[in-house]
């Protein structure tokens, strides 16, 4: 059985930020203004931050 990967591609389309995310033979199209785009690389700044101190702290 072949294991389904994960493919995340990011193209401009014209206006658009076009986001693609495909998971085995679907696939997922996010199309997003220059505005949207600068806020979701933001957020996935912050979330990624957050998630690398998380990793950090160690529970005894």
């Amino acid at each position: 059985m072949e294991q389904e990967s994960r493919k995340i591609s990011v193209d401009i389309e014209r206006k658009w930020i076009r986001i693609i995310v495909s998971h085995g033979k679907d696939e997922e199209i996010l199309k997003l203004t220059i505005d949207e785009a600068r806020i979701l690389k933001e957020q996935l700044n912050t979330t990624i931050e957050d998630y690398l101190q998380r990793q950090n702290i160690r529970i005894d």
